[in-house]
């Protein structure tokens, strides 16, 4: 297959309030040309619509019919992306007609990963249908669903976008890709046939929870707060032992599963400092989990911009934490380019979850396409 533009979507579980919108040329295997990227706004009113169905979502557990709110949510969410989609393929001088696939990846309300004698499940926002319906191209939606139902923990999903960055970067092993968003997740690849990927723990959102509680704005901005606090090393090393952070991987976490009550009963700059300090902590103890410790990240997503965190993964986790965007690659536009090549690979019926990477017992293929 000749390489075709895809325009990928992402918004991540931190609720940020905006949509990231990716151009990639890619034929699914590799990429050919990194395309304009823009971070869009939501309308005022959606993000409290997606707080609502978020804090739904869990009260619902998979359980009974589904929160009205979702169909709510899901629609204006849904009509929102659209319109970002075709503002950035037109600020990228280009028309609906030069896209072959849109990768929606939709807005993850609950995720719950296959735990012993429990199936995990899933639930993404997002109407596929509806969105290409207004745009007229091709969609792939819903790409964690198919994954869980097989058995996989339906996340993470970007190890083959991972990969064949890693491979541009001459991956030998030594090196991984970690994604700061609500959650993080590594992806290791040893230039040959060995793909691995799973959730090392929290990242972002309970230090992002934690400061919106004590009324001190969205998120810990360049980790000022945390820089001025002190770790409370016995708390933390007891958080340390949860049973999660040394459980053999395949395995991944909802946005939730760790919370800012970690923190509870500390002082605003002593909280963040040991939320800080958790969520670099798991890095570490999830490279010990790899084939291969690696001795360089390449950091994407929004925690790479917070100069304690990164710090953090080197005192803590022992590595050296590079961000993305040093070696030419987009920090805040990878999650959002891994949907476009993941729909082009959809198209392609190439898999796009491995049993290293979800616990899928084959290599998979997923999404649904509308179109």
């Amino acid at each position: 297959m000749e390489p075709i533009w895809a325009v990928g979507l992402m918004t991540g579980t931190v609720l940020d309030g905006n949509i990231d919108v990716a151009l990639l040329k890619t034929d699914g295997e590799r990429i050919e040309t990194f395309g304009f990227y823009a971070l869009v706004p939501y309308e005022a009113s959606i993000l409290p619509m997606l707080e609502e169905a978020q804090a739904a979502a869990r009260v619902w557990n998979f359980e009974g019919p589904e929160p009205a709110i979702f169909a709510e949510a899901e629609q204006a969410l849904t009509r929102a992306q659209s319109a970002a989609v075709k503002q950035v393929v037109e600020e990228a001088g280009m028309t609906m007609a030069d896209i072959g696939v849109v990768g929606f990846h939709g807005q993850t309300v609950l995720h719950r990963g296959p735990r012993k004698g429990r199936p995990g499940d899933t639930r993404q926002l997002g109407d596929g249908e509806l969105m290409h319906s207004i745009l007229g191209s091709k969609v792939v939606y819903d790409f964690r669903t198919a994954d869980v139902r097989a058995g996989g923990q339906g996340a993470p999903l970007a190890a083959a976008y991972h990969a064949a960055l890693l491979g541009t970067a001459g991956a030998r092993g030594d090196s991984a890709i970690l994604n700061l968003g609500g959650v993080g997740n590594v992806t290791w690849w040893d230039g040959k046939s060995d793909l691995v990927a799973f959730d090392t723990g929290p990242a972002n959102a309970p230090i992002n929870d934690f400061v919106k509680a004590r009324g001190l704005g969205e998120m810990d901005r360049d980790g000022a707060l945390a820089a001025t606090g002190t770790v409370d090393e016995a708390r933390l090393a007891k958080l340390l032992e949860h049973p999660y952070l040394s459980a053999a991987y395949p395995k991944s976490l909802d946005r939730f599963d760790f919370t800012a009550s970690m923190a509870d009963g500390l002082s605003d700059a002593d909280g963040a400092a040991l939320l800080t300090a958790f969520s670099a902590s798991c890095v570490g103890k999830a490279l010990d989990l790899l084939p291969q410790r690696p001795k360089a990240l390449y950091v994407s997503g929004g925690g790479r911009r917070n100069p304690t965190f990164m710090a953090m993964l080197g005192a803590r986790a022992g590595v050296e934490a590079i961000s993305a965007d040093t070696i030419g690659w987009r920090g805040d536009a990878v999650e959002a380019e891994c949907f476009a090549f993941l729909a082009v690979r959809a198209l392609r019926g190439l898999p796009i979850s491995f049993p290293s990477t979800t616990g899928v017992p084959e290599p998979m293929t997923g999404g649904r396409i509308a179109g």
